[in-house]
Parts: structure tokens; C-alpha cells; sequence
């Protein structure tokens, strides 16, 4: 009789455990829900919350999230502001410095990120010519949310789109004279 109380409690145990352990394996991730808020203060301080807390690579859809509360708002100070953000997410270790720079730059500052580098334009540049101006076009587009419906900056929209139109210029008359010297 002692023997089959003895493996009762045994198997009560291991039921526990058994059930413990399935029950731990169902907790669920953090949720990484956007910021319901529609003050971009209390969004970013929501936003840091959940990137803290698991949710760091879901970093695309809260600066996203941010740029459309931002857009409701619109105001000089919203660049510094996401200037801010980006300096915590890098000390934070979410992003590089050089993916904080990136995000900036693409929405709030005219030089396309898109066109970086030292290259030589004949052997680089001009084989993939309508890719890159559709990736700058991209950005331009990036940059007219940014500075113009974020952050009310239209002589930064309007001399990043002389910029876009530049380029153009330049790469086409520059992609010509390197089909003529081959």
C-alpha cells in the first residue's frame, strides 16, 4: 500500500511539473502593438516601452508608426525630436549609429542616402542608373513625409527634390559620355 501511495505522489509530482512546464512554454511574447497614443511624446515613451521589451525588431513599423502621429502634428521641433529617438535607440543598442544616421538622413535632411559612396559613375553608377533613381525617387518621397508633413521644412523638401533633379541630370550626361568613351 505504501508503494502505490508512494507512485501516486510521484505521478502528482510529475503531472505538476509536466503541466508547470507546458504552461510556462505558452506564455506569450511581449506584445509589440503600436502606440495608441496620439501625442507624439506619449508615443515615443510607448514605443521605447515595447523595443525595451522584446520588440526590437519590429524597430520598421514603430518609426512608421511615429512619423504618421508625427504628420497630425505637424511641427518644426518634430526633427529634433526624432532625432532624440534615434540617438536612445542607438544607445539602447537597437540600432547602429550608422542606421540612426540613415534613418535620419533619408527623412530629414536633403542628402539621399540612397546615392552614398565614392564610386566611379561609369562602372558603378550608370549599369544600375534606373534602379538608383528609382531608389532616390523612393527617398524623396520619404523626404517630403519627413520634412514637409512632419516637420513643416518645405525649402528642405524643395532643395532635396533640386538635388533629385540634379542627379538626374548629371547621371544621364555623365552615362552618356561613358557609352561614347567605350
Amino acid at each position: 500500500m505504501k508503494t502505490t501511495v508512494f507512485a501516486g505522489i510521484i505521478r502528482s509530482l510529475a503531472l505538476a511539473l509536466m503541466t508547470l512546464s507546458f504552461a510556462s512554454c505558452a506564455t506569450s511574447p511581449p506584445p509589440c502593438t503600436s502606440p495608441q497614443n496620439r501625442n507624439l511624446d506619449t508615443a515615443i515613451a510607448q514605443v521605447q516601452d515595447a523595443l525595451s521589451n522584446g520588440c526590437a525588431a519590429d524597430f520598421d513599423r514603430f518609426y512608421d508608426d511615429l512619423l504618421r502621429i508625427a504628420e497630425g502634428d505637424p511641427k518644426v521641433e518634430n526633427k529634433r525630436i526624432f532625432s532624440e529617438f534615434l540617438v536612445w535607440s542607438t544607445e539602447e543598442g537597437i540600432l547602429s549609429q550608422r542606421q540612426a544616421k540613415d534613418y535620419y538622413n533619408r527623412y530629414f535632411n536633403v542628402k539621399f542616402v540612397s546615392l552614398q559612396g565614392d564610386y566611379n559613375n561609369c562602372t558603378h553608377t550608370c549599369p544600375r542608373r534606373e534602379r538608383v533613381m528609382r531608389n532616390m525617387e523612393r527617398e524623396l518621397t520619404d523626404k517630403e513625409r519627413g520634412l514637409m508633413k512632419v516637420s513643416l521644412d518645405s525649402s528642405g523638401y524643395y532643395r532635396a527634390d533640386e538635388l533629385y533633379q540634379e542627379v538626374e541630370l548629371v547621371l544621364e550626361a555623365t552615362c552618356t559620355a561613358c557609352a561614347a568613351g567605350q
